[in-house]
């Protein structure tokens, strides 16, 4: 691989971590035009799984028929309602840093699903970031670190879920990637569409009320972006190691934490700043561990 071509694939995780770290801001514009986030994230990931459908169309019959590839669906789905309605109603700081306890969740899922014993390096990881997930949800005079809103619960709920993702997508690793991708992309407006039904028919999720139509730009603008990103990644991830690729994904951190503190959609406060520490620090970890056959994949997206 030529210098040129290294440089072009770091610029392309980059540009991945980019869009997905501000993705909150379109989100919360959507939502300010009437759209509740699970409406938003399928205005948004519809467009996407049509282009990823016709450009995948072959690998239907595999994605319909495979029981692997439908709990691989559920898991990119559940991460998608959980992620874009917590960054859209919550802390962003808070939220995307429960997010990115992801590799203590897979260290637990791994032992559980591929029957991979934990090291004692990957124990450390373990406390580490649990130790910085007890000091993000801690709050001074409240007792007890737990979720201060139904934001928290929804992080931890898609970084748990994105865990499972990354375990499912080595379990299936003998699927053709398209397979995996179409299934992501199928997943996330399925399990979405399925929510947000219940919730309206419940009487819990409001119907789409927009005054006008400045909000399909935006929609659009979105979708565009996250297809551009995961053509990015699919070209990054590709030509770089995968210890670079998790490294480089963490810069989502960034982006997401200083456009929304600098925007107001955030605070920052010294314990967020010291559980940031801890839970990067655990990431960074199992980055650059020795890769094993049955070492998750880093951040799973589908690609068009």
């Amino acid at each position: 691989m030529t210098t040129a071509e290294k440089r072009w694939a770091v610029i392309g995780l980059l540009i991945n971590a980019m869009v997905w770290g501000l993705s909150w801001w379109p989100l919360r514009q959507l939502q300010a035009a009437g759209f509740h986030p699970l409406w938003s994230t399928l205005l948004v990931f519809t467009p996407a799984l049509l282009v990823s459908g016709i450009w995948y169309r072959k690998h239907w019959r595999v994605v319909l028929s495979s029981p692997a590839l439908w709990a691989l669906a559920m898991a990119a789905g559940a991460t998608n309602v959980g992620f874009t309605w917590s960054v859209t109603t919550g802390d962003v700081i808070r939220v995307i840093l429960l997010f990115y306890t992801m590799p203590a969740w897979a260290v637990l899922l791994a032992w559980w699903l591929l029957k991979e014993k934990p090291t004692a390096a990957a124990f450390v990881r373990l406390i580490i970031a649990f130790v910085g997930l007890w000091l993000v949800l801690w709050e001074p005079g409240t007792g007890w670190p737990m979720p201060q809103d139904f934001a928290d619960v929804l992080a931890l709920m898609a970084g748990f879920m994105f865990a499972l993702n990354n375990v499912l997508l080595r379990r299936g690793h003998n699927y053709p990637s398209g397979s995996r991708v179409l299934a992501m992309f199928f997943g996330g407006v399925l399990l979405n569409g399925i929510v947000a039904a219940v919730g309206f028919g419940a009487g819990i999720l409001p119907s789409p009320n927009p005054a006008n139509f400045q909000w399909v730009p935006i929609a659009l603008g979105l979708s565009m972006a996250i297809i551009a990103a995961n053509v990015a990644l699919q070209f990054g991830a590709a030509r770089l190691t995968s210890a670079a690729t998790s490294i480089i994904m963490l810069s989502e951190v960034v982006f997401a934490s200083v456009s929304s503190v600098v925007m107001g959609a955030a605070v920052f406060a010294p314990h967020i700043g010291f559980g940031a520490l801890c839970i990067m620090a655990a990431a960074l970890m199992a980055a650059v561990a020795k890769p094993t056959p049955s070492t998750p994949h880093p951040k799973p997206q589908p690609s068009a």
